[in-house]
């Protein structure tokens, strides 16, 4: 039987971590997140920092520099080298457990794996800037100019390695607005639908 996995995409500022730590927590399941860093480096031997700096994020701003990011002989770059790594783990957890994953692109690796719940959190530029300020007390730059950043490159990290639109609501089974529903709402809705 197919293990019972939610996968969390999730804009920048979004509350996407919180609500799938909170949401594993009801349901009494393992929550991946930074802990796949952690896994990662363990089972690849690479560097924890290493893999977080490469981990979800393109190295570049562009789709452009990512694709021609310096390269091994073999034609990989260090990114690549993280994702096959990250890549194996999430597939491993997917055979092994029912979990929450957020982010790495955890949809697209485990939908032929696993029984996968997919979803997106999102919220307006407002509501997010207000959040990472608020509750990540993050002030040192424009709060505009780091969602834009951020989102850009996770967009085209998840684009480079899945072909598909990070984002799009066709890609997702279900997309809620945690601005407008709020963190505890978005779980409460979550929960059903797993339990169904």
């Amino acid at each position: 039987m197919k293990q019972r996995i939610v996968t969390i995409s999730r804009e920048f500022g979004s509350g996407g971590r919180t609500v799938g730590r909170t949401l594993a927590k009801e349901l009494g399941i393992p929550c991946y997140d930074d802990e796949i860093l952690l896994k990662t480096a363990v089972e690849s031997g690479l560097a924890e920092d290493f893999i977080r700096e490469h981990g979800e994020y393109t190295a570049s701003n562009s789709l452009l520099g990512t694709i021609f990011a310096t390269r091994d002989y073999q034609g990989r770059s260090m990114q690549d080298v993280v994702w096959q790594a990250q890549k194996t783990v999430i597939e491993k957890i997917g055979h092994e457990e029912s979990c929450v994953i957020v982010g790495r692109c955890a949809d697209y690796i485990l939908k032929d794996i696993a029984d996968c719940l997919t979803v997106f959190i999102h919220a307006s530029k407002e509501f997010r800037a207000h959040r990472i300020v608020e509750v990540y007390g993050e002030n040192e730059t424009n709060p505009m100019k780091r969602l834009s950043d951020k989102d850009k490159r996770r967009k085209n990290y998840y684009q480079f390695y899945t072909d598909l639109e990070w984002g799009q609501a066709q890609h997702y089974d279900i997309c809620l607005d945690s601005g407008v529903f709020g963190i505890e709402r978005c779980v409460e809705i979550l929960k059903e639908l797993y339990q169904k």
